[in-house]
Formats: C-alpha cells, structure tokens, sequence
C-alpha cells in the first residue's frame, strides 16, 4: 500500500504541474483585459479620514512644515540641465567603478565587468522642500527633501568562463531627506572648504533587478529581503550622526586655519663634540628649536658658557597640526655679547617617524645644511641629543576626554555619554593629562570708553601666567578680531579662570589706556563641556558684549 501511495503522489505531481503551466497559460492569453478607469479627483475636503491619512506621506513638505519652501525655479533648472548632469555623472560613475572591477578581473575565473548600457534615464529628481537652518557657527546647514522616480538604464555585463552574464537595474525610486552642510565658510571659491552629508531618516529606495533578462524581484521574499538589507547598510554608514565628508579645498587654499591635533614634547639632552667658536678654543652653544608650519617665535634653551659638551636636560612643548608633513628643526649657535651669532650646526626630524604616545630618544649628527651631498656636511659639527614624545588629542571633536585625576580620573569619559551626570569639577584641583586651550577672540559690541564714543580696541586674554594681545582697531565701537591662541597645558588648577579684557588705546595723554570691560571664564566649564561658543556681557561697560570660543584637548 505504502509503494502505490507514493506511485500515485508522483503521477500527481508529475500531471499536476504541466497542466496547471498550461491552464495559466491560455488563461494569461486569451482574458480580455479590463478597462482602465479614470483617476476620481476629490477636493481635500471630501476625502475621507482614512484616505486622507494614505496620502499624508504624497504631501510636500512645505504644506505640512512652514519652516520648508517651496524651490520650484531649481526644480526648473534642474530638468533643463538633467540631459548634461545625466552625462557627467555617469562619466564619474565609469571613472570609480572601473578600478572596483579591475580588482576582480582574473579571480575566480572572470574575465571582464563592464557597463554595457550606463544612463540615468530622462526623468530628474525632484526637491520638495528646502529648510535651512541658521547657526552661530561658520557654516551652511540645508535639509533638502528629494525624491527621484527615475527611469534609468544600467546593465552590467559579466563574463565568467564561456558565459555571460547582465544584471539590469531599471525603475528605481528614492525617496530621502539628507543634511547638507558646507564647512567651515572660506573667503576663496566656491567660500566653502567641506561638504558633510547625513541621512535625518532612513531613506525608501525600491528598484527592479533582472538578471539574465528574469525579474528577480518577483520571487517570494526576496525583495522584502533586499529592500530592508539596503535600509539598514545605508542607515549604518549615513543615518545622523554617522556623516560623509567631502573635501572640496585643500587646507592651503582655502586659507583655513588648521587645527591642532596634538602636542610634541621636546627634551633637549645635550650635546657632544661641538665647534671651537671663540678665541680660547671654547663655545657658549644654545639651542633654537622650531616647528615648520608655525609663525611662533622658537623656542630657545639656556645658553652653556664655554662648554663644548652641554647638557641642557630642558624641556619644551610645541602644538602639532599636521604630523604627516611638518618638520622639526633644531640650530645650535655660539652665542656672543657684540655681533651676531656663530653656527654651530643644524638638523632635522619629520614628526611621521615618531609613534603616539612612545618617546624616542635620537642622536642627531650636526650638518652645515640639509643637502646630505653637500662636500661641507662632511666635516663633523658634533651630536645633539634629544628625547622626543609625540601625543595625539584624544577628541578633536569638542567633547572632553579627559582624564582628571583623584575618583575622575577613574571614570571612563566617551564621547556618546552624556555628562549631565557627572561629578563636580570644582573640587578637583588639578589636570592629570596634558592639553591645550584653545580660545578664538572674534569680536566685540557698543564697547566704548568713559571719555570718547569711539575707542581704538584689542583684547588682552590670559591665562596663568601667560598673556595674549590681539591686533588693536582704530576707532569703532564693534570690533571683529577672529584671533585664535594657544595655550599648552601640563599642570592646570581647573579653580584658574581665563581673563579676557577689552582695553583702547590712545597715542597721547596722561592716562593712554583704558579698560573697556573684562569677562573671566571657568576653565572647569571648559574643561567639562569640551567647546563653548557664546556671547559674554562685558564686566565694567554699560552695554558691551565680546563674542569667544574656547575648546579643550586633551592628551
């Protein structure tokens, strides 16, 4: 009985599928299509509840949020030049694809990727919406709201052995509402150095795939599959607050400022076999040591009286900005009460060979120049010892890193955590990790005097014992500054406060300078906020206020 059940379940199945193959088929053929009906167009006060709610999602933007605008004119100008943008992306399209595929040419038996059709199609995206955001920031905040029903072309032609295989991609629909920023702004073309680009939701994108010339999407499961497989990879790399940056201008062209990136510890030994300088066979050596890319002064060690084999054992810190190409150079010189100063010798040490955090202790052979085939390098000037520790910022990002020290110290400090939980600065004394502070004067307002309405006025800004002048402005009562300064910290009472005074200056009188108000600045509310831009009431003025920035880095 067991063998006849299972002849008679393999017959069935064996007729069934042939003759339900058939049946469909006629069926497919032979029904007369029904007539399309015309679209029922209601007014918006007709519609039902439940009609009304479906179409909530086809509404613009601009109807539901009065903060976006309504951009038909660039919608315009973007079906007219969609023939030539079609053109010149696919050309950037060619152009990045065609290494990805040389990469896989030889392995796994394939002997060519290529395009074999490649265009946009002729209908362009469309833009909602625009809103724009305004900041106190240097940037351009835009949240366009796009969405493109295209018809594209694009078939790519795989050969592996003796077959070959298409994948065409057609009919595709994305619907996304990104965030655009241009940053920092820039006085050089196009005025803006970087484009950041993320994602506020996860974006739609439906699109139909066939392969060999079959729809693959038509096969249970698989286009569900796919399309919440590409949500999710899209929403890991874009979704905010993961961005995609963009560099449009190289840091020297855009004439922004490059920010520093950590500090160099430099300790100057000693040094050996020097030059016979002065008259009685001797030498009064001393070091200058300077950092390529700065306009600082260098810095300079104590000078060694008759003594060809100093030992200085000081130490210096010096702010990085670029390790990958900046230059530490040291010169030694004799120096001399009358006249200038003799050379000893020089060289130099590119910041790309130290390792974070690692102190690399170096002998230095002493050279007339940096040209090593040069016949007068050949003759010995002596060694110079140094030590040498490279320490990145941990967050360049304006968050606080830390560590501080005593129970602080102990607690681990991320980015992604809040700190409205944290302890009180205040009673913590001191920094357990070096840093830098970083405070940007970029203006004033109504700042005037108590004698004249139109004051000539710079900013002092000091912290410890250090003080920082800015440039002084003639006559205005609303000076603009955007001076930034450095201050590079190892030991720091978080109890210091950072004191900025506005003062004027006159050329003659009794009384040539006068305070036009002052402000002092927790270094404990920077230290625990990372960055603080804001505007500050001038102490000892009637109305002024100064406009700073402060951040801290940590080591």
């Amino acid at each position: 009985m067991r063998i006849l059940s299972l002849l008679f379940d393999f017959i069935g199945f064996g007729l069934g599928i042939p003759i339900g193959l058939v049946l469909g088929f006629f069926i497919f053929i032979y029904s007369k299509p029904e007539d399309v009906k015309d679209p029922i167009i209601k007014p918006l006060d007709e519609i039902d509840t439940g009609s009304l709610i479906d179409l909530l999602h086809e509404i613009p933007p601009w109807v539901k949020h009065p903060d976006y605008e309504r951009i038909d004119w660039f919608n315009k100008a973007l079906y007219d030049m969609w023939p030539y943008l079609d053109k010149a992306i696919c050309g950037i399209i060619r152009s990045a694809t065609k290494p990805i595929f040389a990469e896989y040419i030889g392995k796994y038996q394939i002997k060519s990727i290529e395009f074999e059709t490649l265009t946009l199609g002729s209908l362009p995206p469309t833009i909602y919406g625009m809103r724009v955001h305004e900041t106190t920031e240097n940037e351009l905040i835009f949240e366009p709201a796009i969405r493109w029903a295209g018809n594209p072309h694009i078939t790519v032609v795989l050969k592996l052995l003796p077959f070959r295989f298409t994948a065409q991609l057609v009919d595709i629909q994305i619907f996304a509402a990104p965030r655009i920023i241009l940053r920092p702004l820039v006085p050089s073309f196009p005025c803006f150095a970087n484009v950041v680009v993320s994602l506020i939701d996860k974006p739609h994108v439906d699109f139909g795939l066939k392969i060999q010339g079959g729809d693959v999407m038509a096969i249970p499961g698989l286009y569900q599959f796919i399309q919440e497989f590409i949500k999710r990879q899209v929403a890991s790399l874009y979704l905010w607050p993961q961005t995609l940056d963009i560099p449009i201008l190289d840091s020297s062209l855009s004439g922004t400022i490059k920010k520093p990136v950590g500090i160099l510890h430099v300790k100057v030994v000693k040094a050996l076999k020097l030059l016979k300088m002065d008259i009685i066979g001797t030498s009064d050596p001393y070091v200058k040591i300077k950092l390529s890319g700065e306009r600082l002064p260098s810095k300079k060690t104590t000078i060694k009286m008759r003594n060809l084999n100093p030992e200085w054992n000081e130490s210096f810190r010096l702010t990085v900005k670029d390790p990958q190409t900046q230059i530490l150079q040291f010169d030694l010189y004799d120096w001399e009460q009358i006249g200038t100063h003799d050379f000893l010798g020089m060289q130099i040490v590119p910041l790309k060979v130290l390792i974070p955090h690692e102190t690399k202790e170096l002998t230095l052979d002493l050279m007339k120049n940096t040209n090593p085939y040069d016949p007068v390098n050949k003759k010995g000037r002596g060694h110079l010892i140094v030590e040498l520790t490279y320490n990145p910022f941990i967050d360049d990002h304006g968050n606080y890193s830390g560590p501080l020290d005593g129970k602080v110290a102990g607690e681990k400090s991320h980015q992604s955590k809040s700190r409205k939980g944290s302890k009180d600065f205040s009673c913590f004394s001191s920094l357990e990790a070096a840093g830098l502070l970083s405070v940007t004067v970029q203006g004033a307002e109504d700042v005037s005097g108590k004698n004249r309405s139109n004051p000539n006025p710079y900013a002092l800004v000091s912290f410890g014992e250090e003080t920082k002048i800015t440039k002084m402005l003639r006559k205005t009562q609303c000076p603009s500054w955007n001076e930034e300064f450095q201050f590079v910290i190892e030991d720091a009472s978080l109890k210091e406060k950072i004191h900025i005074e506005v003062m004027s200056k006159k050329r003659f009188g009794f009384r040539r300078q006068e305070s036009l108000g002052y402000i002092d600045i927790n270094f404990s509310d920077v230290v625990y906020n990372g960055r603080i831009r804001g505007k500050y009431n001038l102490i000892n003025s009637k109305k002024g206020v100064i406009h700073i920035e402060t951040q801290w880095n940590s080591t």
